[in-house]
């Protein structure tokens, strides 16, 4: 399945959480290895909306706020290098809204 084309992708989720050092659970790292700063978050956020939300969506579970969906392939930075990358969406229940929950590197292969 397609997930929306209206998906939201927040901006706090790429400039406060991905592209930002963090203690535990840091993917600036990984995502700056492609090319990916601070400086252009908006980078971050087309690539992911053109790359990963354009392929099909997978069930991933549900709860109470919510259902579910993982993404996963390539997402090829502005450096020009591909990371293997897992997209987790969330559709919400009260709202109906789509939204980017987060992103991971893509360990399965």
């Amino acid at each position: 399945m397609r997930l929306p084309a209206d998906t939201v992708i927040p901006d706090d989720k790429i400039t406060k959480y991905l592209l930002v050092r963090r203690a535990r659970g840091d993917k600036s790292v990984w995502l700056e290895s492609a090319g990916y700063s601070l400086e252009e978050p908006e980078q971050l956020t087309a690539d992911l909306r053109a790359q990963l939300l354009s392929l099909d969506a997978q069930p991933a579970g549900t709860d109470n706020f919510g259902d579910y969906f993982e993404t996963s392939g390539p997402l090829r930075g502005p450096s020009g290098k591909s990371l293997r990358a897992r997209a987790i969406w969330m559709t919400e229940h009260l709202s109906g809204e789509t939204r980017l929950i987060t992103l991971l590197p893509d360990k399965s292969q």
